[in-house]
């Protein structure tokens, strides 16, 4: 939806959609540990408005090949010689690179990692790395991952001297990202580390590891076995292809590492089937509709510009653990703008400026007569000194509550900067002038839509919708000013109370409340902190 203002313009940004990542949490964990005290200093967990996943628009034929469910039954799985063969076409005849595919497979780890554990939970990273590719995918991850708020480790024993390697190598150094050897480690790595990242082997990885590799996947499948004791445990995540396990037949003696995560590249390797963890997902977006059609992939559609996507169902989750133990700045009393308007303009502006979707978004609260109250989430699209505006019908249910009792609230929730700002105040109509500007200001699809939308009546179906919208854009083609409905135009509530929150740890939560106080004959706001 475009954003335009009446007596002032919001940000142009808002012009279009903003498209962020969901993220799920878990639960909180402790960050005082004495390896990561040694490397970081400071062991406070960074607050970072959510990761943006970002990727090119596949083609539309690319599109419609890969169409499919995600269900893990209907997903095409790879055996090592197709994922050999197709590695092969991408950096041959399809001009791809080594450095180009490790960079995506890289990317397409972290971002996986990022959907799933939060760096304000699971902030301690440590990435074993082989000397192949699957290491260097691990190398790349762990650049992203340190950019995304993390604090990744790497432990990298068997280096390879390839140009490649090195620069990776010397990416994380300038980006202070701590290696440790193999002896740096503890034998209990839950103690240390939140999350580990297997990269030790790939596809192309034939008969049994040797030293350290060995080790270090026994430290793996023992954290595992400690894992099944623990109320809070560490997550493993393995790239590609659990290291140590058979790329076709899995785990085959039962005894190898069993990952929390599974990140398959290109496309599943058959191994995957076998994989039991609770979050497989697929990264890797840059396979061309010519090796689609040719291996008669069946891939899931990636979602908006996402580098990554689940396949199966996410698991089932006790919603009484869902909780966060949100990090932020103080927000101090002496701090904020003595005028509310000016506060709610500078966190607007610090909501575009993270990128977060659809930051006008707000939550409107109204109650008629019967004392039922109604709430429907609606765009701001205009804010002045004197309060904030949107546009709705004048016939739907939320106008007949309003004409019955002007009392409203609105609340914005901006969840990237643990932030929310409620306001309460009364409604009235904005003038015909100012609908009418705005009305002709939206796309000629969305003024068509709102002179047919009866809104909250009763319609017999979508296609009536379909069908009205289509004479009215044959009847409007040669118009150039499609009129503007009678019930239809802008509505403004003047605040005469604010609260602003900031999600704090230990549910400690910082509330700043505005009142107006007539001081000497003018108006002035009162600012008081609630409890949280």
């Amino acid at each position: 939806m475009t954003c335009l203002l009446f007596s002032q313009l919001l940000p142009s940004a808002l012009t279009h959609n903003l498209h962020n990542a969901p993220s799920i949490c878990k639960s909180s964990r402790s960050l005082y540990h004495p390896l990561v005290k040694k490397y970081w200093g400071s062991t406070c967990a960074i607050s970072l408005p959510r990761i943006r996943s970002f990727a090119s628009n596949s083609s539309v034929e690319a599109t419609r090949v890969m169409q499919s469910m995600t269900s893990p039954v209907s997903i095409s799985y790879l055996t090592q010689r197709e994922a050999a063969e197709i590695d092969e076409i991408l950096m041959g005849p399809l001009g791809f690179s080594v450095n180009q595919l490790m960079e995506l497979a890289g990317l397409s780890v972290a971002t996986s990692i990022a959907e799933v554990y939060k760096p304000s939970e699971f902030n301690r990273v440590l990435a074993i790395c082989g000397p192949g590719n699957n290491g260097g995918d691990g190398l790349v991850a762990v650049r992203h991952l340190h950019h995304f708020g993390y604090k990744p480790f790497v432990c990298y024993p068997k280096r390879t001297a390839k140009p490649l390697y090195t620069g990776l190598v010397t990416q994380l150094e300038s980006l202070a990202v701590p290696f440790l050897t193999v002896g740096d480690l503890p034998s209990d790595l839950s103690k240390d580390f939140d999350i580990l990242v297997d990269a030790m082997f790939g596809f192309s990885f034939h008969g049994a590891p040797r030293p350290p590799f060995d080790d270090l996947i026994q430290k793996l499948v023992y954290l595992h076995e400690c894992n099944q004791t623990r109320q809070k445990s560490s997550v493993i995540v393995s790239v590609d292809i659990p290291s140590g396990w058979n790329v076709e037949e899995g785990d085959v003696a039962g005894e190898g590492i069993k990952p929390d995560m599974l990140v398959s590249l290109t496309a599943p390797k058959l191994c995957a089937k076998k994989f039991s963890g609770p979050h497989h997902f697929l990264g890797g977006r840059f396979v061309p509709p010519s090796i689609v059609e040719k291996y008669k992939l069946h891939l899931p559609p990636y979602p908006g510009t996402s580098m990554c996507v689940r396949i199966g169902k996410p698991p089932q989750i006790d919603i009484s653990a869902l909780r966060e133990n949100y990090i932020s700045p103080e927000f101090l009393e002496e701090q904020v703008e003595a005028n509310p308007i000016d506060q709610f303009r500078k966190w607007f502006d610090d909501a575009v400026a993270a990128g977060l979707k659809e930051p006008n978004a707000m939550c409107l609260s109204t109650v008629g007569q019967d004392g039922k109250p109604s709430s429907r989430m609606v765009l701001l699209k205009g804010i002045d000194k004197d309060g904030f505006v949107w546009c709705t019908n004048y016939e739907s249910r939320k106008a007949h509550q309003l004409s019955e009792n002007p009392g409203a609230s609105l609340l914005f929730y901006w969840d990237g900067l643990n932030r929310q700002v409620r306001v309460e105040g009364s409604v009235q109509k904005v003038s015909d002038k100012e609908s009418e500007q705005y009305f002709h200001s939206r796309p000629r699809g969305s003024q068509i839509g709102a002179i047919i939308s009866k809104q909250s009546t009763i319609v017999p179906g979508r296609h009536v919708l379909y069908q009205q919208f289509k004479e009215l854009e044959e009847k409007f083609s040669d118009v150039n000013l499609i009129p503007k409905p009678k019930s239809w135009g802008g509505y403004k509530l003047k605040p005469d109370l604010f609260e602003f929150w900031q999600g704090q740890q230990s549910r400690l939560h910082d509330r700043l409340q505005y009142t107006p106080q007539e001081i000497n004959g003018r108006q002035v706001w009162t600012i008081v902190r609630l409890a949280p």
